[in-house]
């Protein structure tokens, strides 16, 4: 059964008017709304399921102040000033979930311990892929998001995850944007740029 494209104003809200954002209200952001920003994006789909992203919501002040100091000099102001900064990371041990979350594979866990290159691979990708549907949730729920890199991974892994056992993928600040933290929106390539029907 075939289904119905979502209206024009949805698709304005998810991608053709949506802006990044460079700057937020104060307006704060609550403990339910992350809860419900995450059963909206945890549907997802991921490879074999994997589900490899992990997920550190830095809201309050002390949090701020550990995760400052490993952003590039510019994008402190947009951290600081975002109610809520969500650093992305990557789990690097997703498949010992593997026998609950594809128990259709019961041999999935041991094929990537098997193949560590293979595990990490998988990792990565989805936890980015991940990534994004939290930016696309997020803006379902009504909030505006800032993603971001510049940061030193070394050492807000060491504040943030000591044990080694999750990486950081990237940032994304979360609130109400601030028009005037707009900057003209940039181009797109055309489809012929980028892509081929063959």
């Amino acid at each position: 059964m075939s289904r119905q494209s979502l209206d024009d104003t949805v698709l304005d809200t998810l991608f053709r008017q949506a802006h990044t954002h460079y700057g937020f209200g104060p307006e704060p952001i609550s403990e339910a709304t992350l809860r419900k920003l995450y059963e909206l994006l945890k549907w997802g789909p991921t490879s074999m399921n994997c589900q490899p992203a992990r997920y550190v919501f830095v809201v309050s002040d002390e949090g701020k102040s550990r995760l400052l100091p490993a952003l590039s000099k510019g994008n402190r102001d947009k951290a600081h000033a975002a109610p809520v900064t969500v650093i992305v990371a990557v789990d690097t041990r997703f498949h010992e979930y593997m026998p609950y979350v594809f128990p259709s594979s019961p041999n999935a866990r041991q094929r990537f311990i098997e193949n560590p290159e293979k595990a990490q691979e998988t990792a990565w990708r989805n936890a980015t892929l991940q990534g994004a549907y939290l930016i696309v949730a997020a803006r379902m729920l009504g909030l505006d998001v800032g993603p971001m890199s510049g940061f030193d991974h070394t050492m807000l892994d060491e504040e943030f995850f000591p044990d080694g056992r999750y990486r950081s993928n990237f940032l994304v600040n979360l609130g109400v944007g601030d028009p005037q933290s707009q900057r003209p929106r940039g181009p797109r390539l055309a489809f012929e740029d980028v892509a081929e029907v063959v």
